[in-house]
């Protein structure tokens, strides 16, 4: 096990690529079986796990780390149990690998086949997210890929005792456990970003600045999302006591992750009644508030700036503007928003189809919390990350953001020469069952 963790970047490397290979050809009751039983080991551990996280903690505290990353180093015990739930949700998936996409007979006995296959190997650098190890890790392990986990100093002995967990599970398995490895020096990041002829794909998980660093730094494929700034708009025909319960959830029932909500925008009808009410509540939960110019009118509030509209505070802190209309609710998250998630309260079905239809983002919500927007949450399993890219995929990516496939074509002689010239045989090019 120690071995693991003080091995050279590149002969790290070259095992977890070997390792991948063979995890590849494993049967999906294999790979199954080695999701339960590293369920099973984290289950057992969990004392150790939890004791090192708590010693983590207490060092980020001592060190001053902010806040928010304090909150997503947390790992508690529902945290870790909610984890843990994960791996075995994952090993209920529908497997991923060898999915037959397309089969179709081009000629006379040449068969061509589209098949899903594991992506390779996956470099995975996150920010005091020990519970990432779990759930990418698990992701890893029933899409037949090889994981590199890179956490940050914050969340070393989390992250430690994780893997400790992870590689338990699998020796008692067919998986091989070299398919998962840790880094733990920060010179490592900036190696394993010019790996590209051996790493396949980067999954950068942390804040924005974080995120966009990885992004500039490497030409290896980058999957994630830099900023997570999404936005709630009460309509004028919203129910007003579910507004304020999604918004109170939306930003209070985990403010550092990065579906939480960082702006509110309230249409000017309402502003008067609904302002006082949902500023209670909000505030009851400790909430700090900073308003824009109008809704200072209805409550008091400290004032945002142009530069709260840009930012994702990961924190209890939230900015409120009044708007005229839904083209200007739609107008402002058209300027501020991230591409993460937004969402609109209203029992206007045509505003919240139009909102529905005109909002680019990964995720679009109607009259729910947009702390929805998790890979658990959407029947995923866990996810790597949420993608705000445009092209697939995108939102929360769990399994079939993490395979590619392959075109096989399968002849008996055939050659092109056939198919050309006066006397070609013609392509059937017949879809097969």
């Amino acid at each position: 096990m120690t071995e693991a963790f003080t091995r050279p970047l590149l002969e790290t490397i070259q095992s977890v690529h070997q390792a991948s290979r063979q995890a590849a050809q494993l049967t999906p009751a294999q790979k199954n079986q080695a999701l339960e039983s590293v369920a099973q080991a984290l289950e057992t551990f969990a004392p150790e796990i939890l004791a090192a996280n708590q010693q983590d903690c207490e060092q980020a505290k001592l060190e001053g780390l902010p806040p928010p990353l304090v909150a997503r180093l947390k790992l508690d015990t529902d945290k870790l149990q909610g984890a843990i739930a994960g791996v075995r949700q994952v090993a209920e998936l529908a497997d991923p690998v060898g999915e037959i996409q397309i089969k179709r007979e081009l000629g006379d006995g040449l068969i061509l086949q589209r098949l899903t296959c594991p992506l390779g190997l996956l470099g995975v650098i996150f920010e005091a997210r020990p519970d990432a190890v779990i759930q990418i890790s698990a992701l890893g392990i029933k899409s037949g890929n090889g994981v590199v986990l890179k956490g940050g100093k914050e969340a070393l002995n989390s992250c430690q005792a994780i893997v400790k967990a992870i590689y338990q599970g699998l020796a008692q398995t067919d998986y091989p456990p070299t398919a998962i490895a840790l880094l733990t020096q920060r010179s490592e990041i900036q190696q394993l970003l010019e790996l590209d002829q051996w790493v396949d794909l980067i999954i950068p998980r942390g804040s924005n600045e974080f995120v966009r660093y990885i992004q500039d730094h490497t030409r290896i494929p980058v999957l994630g999302h830099a900023d997570g700034i999404c936005h709630l708009y009460i309509d004028q025909a919203a129910d007003l006591a579910q507004a304020v319960a999604i918004t109170v959830d939306s930003k209070t029932q985990y403010p550092a992750a990065c579906n939480a909500i960082e702006t509110l925008l309230i249409h000017a009808e309402i502003a008067p009644k609904f302002l006082p009410m949902v500023c209670d509540a909000l505030q009851a939960k400790g909430v700090e508030l900073r308003g824009d110019a109008t809704s200072r009118q209805f409550v008091e509030l400290a004032p945002a700036t142009e530069t709260d509209w840009a930012t994702e505070y990961c924190d209890l802190v939230l900015s409120i503007k009044v708007v005229d209309s839904l083209d200007q609710a739609l107008a402002h998250i058209d300027t501020y928003g991230s591409g993460h998630t937004e969402a609109i309260v209203t029992q206007d079905q045509a505003t919240a189809q139009t909102f529905l239809a005109h909002v680019d983002a990964a995720g679009v919500f109607h009259n729910c919390s947009t702390r929805f927007a998790d890979g658990f949450r959407y029947g995923l399993g866990a996810e790597v990350g949420i993608s705000t890219a445009k092209l697939p995929p995108r939102g929360p990516v769990g399994l079939e953001g993490l395979v590619t496939y392959k075109y096989q074509l399968v002849g008996n002689g055939h050659v092109v020469q056939d198919y050309s010239g006066p006397n070609a045989k013609s392509f059937t090019h017949k879809t097969l069952n």
